[in-house]
């Protein structure tokens, strides 16, 4: 019943990161650590918006399992960061436009609105080249950056963000604060 649960609120929150332009129709990944070394994360084919109990996948720590072909390319990067980060319940990739634009131009994210600066604060941005062999890289790097620095979102030039927490819905609402005050810049003609 607890993976039901699980599944019920990746679905809610899904759809609403979905609907804001954080994932794409196959693009992104969204998790929830079930037990010690067991998650629950989106297939490779899921489709965000409709993300339903068998879009979703059980993994844990077997590789060999035939799930781990079936899981979202970033299960490893999710493995990782769930070993290295006790305090990981939930994860998400997304690549919300505004901020991932941003990160384009610039070394450090700097809101300028109130809600961005109070409770985000200023960002590195962290450059992943070469995209080569990225996917082989991210694992450690995403998981090791987390571990060493006290932010609960990873800001990636032009590949997009990382987040974590302990909470799905405060997971969710600091990616759309990012995403607002990235919006926000670039309206005022500071990105």
């Amino acid at each position: 019943m607890a993976d039901r649960h699980y599944a019920e609120a990746i679905q809610q929150v899904s759809l609403a990161m979905f609907r804001k332009n954080f994932f794409g129709v196959y693009h992104g990944s969204i998790s929830a650590r079930i037990d010690t070394g067991i998650f629950l994360i989106n297939k490779r084919e899921a489709m965000f918006d409709a993300i339903a109990s068998d879009s979703l996948i059980e993994l844990d720590s077997n590789r060999v399992d035939y799930r781990w072909n079936q899981a979202s390319l970033d299960a490893p990067i999710h493995e990782e960061i769930y070993q290295k980060i006790p305090q990981a319940k939930y994860i998400a990739y997304t690549m919300p436009p505004y901020i991932t634009a941003y990160t384009l131009s610039h070394e450090r994210f700097v809101p300028q609105d109130y809600f961005g600066d109070r409770i985000l604060g200023e960002m590195a941005i962290v450059d992943p080249k070469p995209f080569s062999d990225w996917y082989d890289r991210a694992p450690g790097m995403i998981a090791d950056y987390f571990k060493t620095h006290s932010d609960y979102l990873m800001l990636i030039r032009g590949y997009g963000v990382y987040a974590y927490d302990r909470d799905l819905i405060e997971m969710a609402k600091r990616i759309a604060l990012l995403e607002n005050s990235a919006r926000l810049l670039t309206l005022n003609g500071n990105c």
